[in-house]
């Protein structure tokens, strides 16, 4: 295993707010950034050494981009698998298709993780209205329906409480590939990263409990307060998927915790992952810089807790209370350039250090 040098250039697919924290710690690591990404001026861009603005089927312009960059990563997966492949035919891509064809894909992600042994909620493969009725009948009511593709921040799902609500649930979600999970009656919702190196060497960041608000990630308390052994669980499952699917990079898992202390493996991300933000300030070694030393062949950094930490999302109209958080004692503030505000759009977020934020402030 050869190190990529400081001075090397890390190319990016992505152009989002992970691209450009990505390209802050790929630079103090000496380190330059090329995005590729179809939106000119994006988050990423804004601090990168070079940008491709592209579509991401438009082959020659991927081909071009891979000879200028030494290695590949993705902040996101909603992007084509052929993309990725493509590149990994010229660069080495980290992590590799692999990874995004099964996070991608959610019954796939399920199957996976069952093989594995890993527990989630029950599921069934929905490709038609008569199925829908049939997965039903054997998961029961409450369930959601989920597209298989294309899903995040509780866009592509619906809640069927019913058989009142089978058909409009199918229009809904108006997909020929969803599908069917049972409701989980969780106590709480958590998130274990992995870090996993070139040399197959893994670094664990605690779990931590998230709270969201309108299926948006709103609060992250960093670490989590859960007992030993459910902590262990979460983070075994987590360790167990990033080795099976060979991760180099990270990997994002989020779990639910029940009222017994089981946990159920919802869904997983290959890439740096909102909930954990925590990490830029709350952390020995924070998870974008975490996610260079991997992908360049770096021994992993510290992923220990320097201070229990509240992550806090700026979303919407919430980013104009900017000037106020700069000026809050134990306040740190990550903006991520976006010029318009919209609801249910992040903007930013802010890290409170010592694990709570003021009441005028915090979750």
């Amino acid at each position: 295993m050869t190190a990529l040098q400081p001075g090397a250039t890390i190319g990016i697919v992505g152009g989002g707010q992970l691209g450009r924290m990505t390209a802050l710690a790929a630079a103090r690591l000496g380190y330059r950034c090329h995005v590729f990404s179809p939106e000119a001026d994006g988050p990423g861009a804004q601090v990168a050494a070079a940008a491709t603005v592209a579509d991401y089927q438009d082959l020659d312009a991927l081909r071009r981009f891979a000879k200028q960059v030494d290695v590949v990563t993705y902040e996101f997966e909603n992007i084509p698998l052929a993309t990725i492949r493509e590149l990994a035919e010229i660069v080495p891509a980290r992590p590799g298709p692999q990874a995004l064809e099964i996070s991608q894909h959610r019954l796939v992600e399920k199957t996976f993780a069952r093989e594995l042994g890993i527990a989630t909620a029950e599921f069934a493969a929905v490709n038609s209205l008569q199925d829908l009725q049939a997965g039903l009948l054997s998961i029961g009511y409450p369930a959601i329906l989920k597209t298989c593709r294309f899903g995040y921040d509780g866009k592509g799902q619906v809640r069927i409480n019913g058989p009142e609500d089978v058909t409009q649930a199918w229009a809904d979600v108006a997909t020929e590939e969803a599908i069917l999970e049972s409701v989980v009656a969780f106590e709480r919702e958590v998130s274990v990263i992995v870090a996993r190196g070139l040399d197959r060497s893994c670094a664990v960041y605690p779990p931590v409990e998230n709270h969201h608000v309108n299926h948006i990630l709103d609060t992250t308390i960093a670490p989590a307060s859960l007992p030993a052994a459910t902590a262990e669980a979460a983070i075994d499952a987590a360790v167990r998927m990033a080795q099976a699917i060979d991760i180099e990079g990270l990997l994002a898992v989020e779990l639910f915790v029940t009222a017994d202390g089981a946990v159920l493996l919802n869904e997983i991300a290959p890439r740096p992952h909102n909930s954990g933000h925590w990490t830029q300030d709350g952390a020995v070694t924070d998870q974008f810089e975490q996610l260079v030393r991997a992908i360049c062949g770096l021994p992993l950094g510290d992923a220990a807790v320097a201070t229990p930490t509240v992550m806090q999302n700026l979303i919407g109209a919430a980013v104009d209370d900017w000037p106020r958080l700069l000026a809050s004692p134990g306040a740190r503030l990550h903006l991520y350039g976006k010029a318009e505000s919209r609801p249910g759009r992040k903007m930013g977020h802010v890290n409170w250090l010592g694990g709570a934020a003021p009441d005028n402030h915090g979750p």
